[in-house]
């Protein structure tokens, strides 16, 4: 008895368990949802409110699923595994790209959002694309997908780690790094929204496919949450945000196929 009892209570404290992270949350009337708040259009602060493509789908997602409140916790892209296996939040909807080591670790759902890395360079720069960044100081974001590019694929490149992608593109436009890899629609709106003299270079380096992480097992949280996604991409709602923040782009029609 003593043993089951001390069981039970390691399983409270320590978080979710398997398979009922849906009705845990309902219960609290409330999803934690991690995001950097840092990396527009995706997800960032306006006016102090967390904004972007990746919130407006977070709240939908939430009262699609029957949750009155959505709790965005500031994290990045480092520390979002850990803090999902820990449940220091529920998910994380904030542009993860889906991949055979990150699945490993946690679940994912059906894609949300596709992506596509792109270098920018200076606006004056000759750099016309990956050839050109041998021996180069290139920008990154700490722990993405950009980042293990970088690594693996620039050869003699210094890499530079940033926390998000404004703080590298500001290098680059201040001459003290020569190419940042961001995704292509973000790095366009930065350098829109603040000025920066920096432009996209050659095509893009590798698409990503998005999804929304959560804790390994957690099967009816999956479920619910494809199927939201699933209906929010018919009936034109996913469409709609998309267009609202990403320049008329339409992710609906960009995940036809993915």
């Amino acid at each position: 008895m003593v043993m089951v009892a001390a069981a039970t209570a390691l399983t409270a404290c320590g978080g979710q368990a398997k398979g009922d992270l849906l009705q845990q949350i309902k219960d609290a009337g409330v999803i934690r949802v991690a995001q950097t708040q840092a990396n527009p259009p995706w997800n960032f602060l306006e006016n102090g409110k967390p904004a972007g493509y990746d919130v407006d789908v977070a709240n939908e997602l939430a009262k699609r699923l029957g949750i009155k409140k959505v709790e965005f916790v500031a994290s990045n892209f480092q520390s979002f595994i850990a803090g999902v296996q820990a449940g220091r939040f529920d998910a994380v909807i904030a542009g993860q790209t889906i991949t055979d080591e990150r699945k490993k670790q946690v679940d994912f759902s059906r894609p949300y959002q596709v992506n596509g890395i792109s270098i920018f360079v200076g606006s004056t720069s000759s750099i016309g694309g990956v050839a050109d960044l041998e021996g180069r100081k290139v920008a990154v974001t700490a722990g993405t997908t950009q980042a293990a590019f970088a690594e693996k694929s620039i050869p003699g490149a210094e890499i530079k780690t940033y926390e998000n992608a404004t703080l590298g593109l500001t290098e680059v436009g201040r001459g003290r790094a020569d190419a940042a890899l961001v995704s292509r629609f973000q790095g366009a709106f930065l350098a829109q929204k603040n000025g920066l003299a920096v432009k996209p270079a050659g095509p893009l380096l590798e698409s990503e496919v998005n999804g929304i992480s959560f804790a390994k097992g957690s099967t009816a949280f999956k479920a619910a949450v494809d199927k939201a996604l699933g209906d929010m991409i018919a009936d034109g709602t996913l469409t709609a945000i998309s267009k609202k923040w990403l320049g008329g782009l339409d992710m609906a029609e960009q995940l036809k196929g993915v």
